[in-house]
């Protein structure tokens, strides 16, 4: 019993390989992309109701709980393979892990109740094809693209000036400076420090991170100590591979930033309050759910550099 039920664990953990692989083969990206909804939720639920289906006896079927959880251990095996072999990085897991355990376990309920009404074997085998009759289909309709803004400020207290030469020009940044916990724990690059050849309208400046990614960035509008509009790019081919995963690269086919906005507005006689926000841009299947990690990421890249700049503002470091 127990090697019956290894085997169609890893049976299911392989079917997900291939469909992962073939998914991602770049030549056939126009029928089958990997962040799809054919991938992140039809795969899942057929994960999930072949799972109950032929691993659930008669007795555990009927227990809701075993059909909604037992699910995630193909895909928890799915996700290791995928990190292991490298077709997966890490934060891109963390991403959509959730919204493929949740779908895994709808399916696997659905597959419970199938058994229990003694569906045949061979029709359900066959929704193994799902994925890739319905993948086709759905790249028949443009992929949406939406602009959303990541909004973050902080009090300083010190002169006009003082801060806006912290901001103009940000001087390499030491490790032990770098509070952005929440990149850090995805694997992100870390900034490094932003180079600006003049201040104006016009000016190029040069935002360094680690691992070789750069945001070339222009700026299209300056008021001198108030406000500081700037175009950001980041070109894909610069980035090392090994810095981003494929999927949530910069500048790539998913994501992309466009614009970054400091503000600086007068709060007190010696306080000032610092406002950054940037604007980035969406082209996937599931925008209203990777919007709001999109943000949190942009927010905590975005809070990181102002620590930073208060705290050599207010010592005058």
């Amino acid at each position: 019993m127990r090697t019956r039920s290894l085997l169609i664990v890893g049976g299911i953990t392989l079917y997900a390989i291939v469909v992962r692989l073939f998914f991602g083969v770049r030549d056939l990206q126009g029928f089958f992309a990997v962040l799809s909804l054919s991938f992140l939720f039809c795969l899942p639920a057929i994960i999930g109701l072949i799972t109950v289906y032929f691993f659930g006896n008669s007795d555990k079927i009927h227990n809701w709980t075993y059909c909604f959880f037992i699910p995630w251990v193909p895909i928890g095996s799915f996700m290791l393979l995928t990190l292991l072999t490298g077709l997966e990085g890490w934060a891109c897991w963390l991403i959509i892990l959730v919204p493929m355990l949740i779908t895994a376990s709808l399916g696997g309920l659905l597959g419970g109740y199938l058994k229990t009404r003694q569906h045949n074997r061979t029709h359900v085998l066959t929704l193994l094809l799902l994925p890739f009759l319905v993948s086709p289909i759905e790249s028949q309709f443009a992929t949406p693209a939406n602009t959303y803004r990541a909004y973050t400020c902080i009090d300083i207290n010190a002169p006009a000036d003082v801060i806006w030469r912290n901001v103009t020009r940000v001087r390499a940044i030491p490790e032990a400076q770098d509070k952005g916990w929440l990149t850090r724990f995805l694997g992100f690059p870390r900034p490094v420090e932003a180079l600006l050849n003049y201040e104006g309208v016009g000016a190029y400046r040069e935002a360094r991170f680690t691992n070789g990614l750069v945001f070339h960035e222009t700026v299209t509008d300056y008021v001198d100590k108030r406000k500081m509009v700037f175009s950001i790019k980041a070109y894909p081919h610069e980035i090392p591979a090994a810095t981003l995963d494929e999927h949530i690269v910069i500048g790539g086919r998913y994501f992309d930033v466009l614009t970054g906005t400091y503000e600086l507005e007068k709060r007190g006689p010696t306080t000032y309050r610092l406002h950054l926000y940037s604007q980035f841009v969406l082209h996937t299947r599931i925008n209203a759910y990777a919007s709001w990690w999109a943000t949190q990421i942009m927010q905590d890249i975005q809070n990181n550099i102002l620590q930073v700049e208060k705290l050599r503002s207010e010592t005058n470091s």
